[in-house]
């Protein structure tokens, strides 16, 4: 069995990073997806790429692979700096500005 670990990414409809903490173990692909004649589905014999698993630490998720005979690869997210405005979300709205606001 092989399987990769990784950090998943923020979701692309925001700037918060709400559930990028923990680590996931996710399985390989093993079996070819073919379609369905009568109904046009895609689907797969393999029921493991069904599967995540969801771990706090990198540390678990790399001892749970070792104990259950799994070759994994891990992947390191890559980090952004974050964007910290000097006056907020509420300086979209100050009423003190010294020029015209316009979008």
């Amino acid at each position: 069995m092989r399987a990769k670990i990784f950090q998943p990414a923020r979701t692309a409809m925001s700037s918060g990073t709400a559930k990028t903490n923990g680590w996931i173990l996710e399985f390989d692909k093993t079996a070819a997806r073919k379609i369905d004649p009568l109904m046009g589905w895609t689907s797969s014999s393999d029921t493991r790429t069904q599967i995540r698993l969801s771990f706090d630490t990198l540390d678990e998720a790399k001892e749970y692979a070792e104990r259950n005979g799994v070759v994994v690869t891990i992947m390191q997210p890559k980090k952004r700096a974050q964007n910290i405005r000097q006056g907020g979300y509420g300086e979209n709205f100050a009423t003190n500005r010294r020029g015209v606001w316009t979008h």
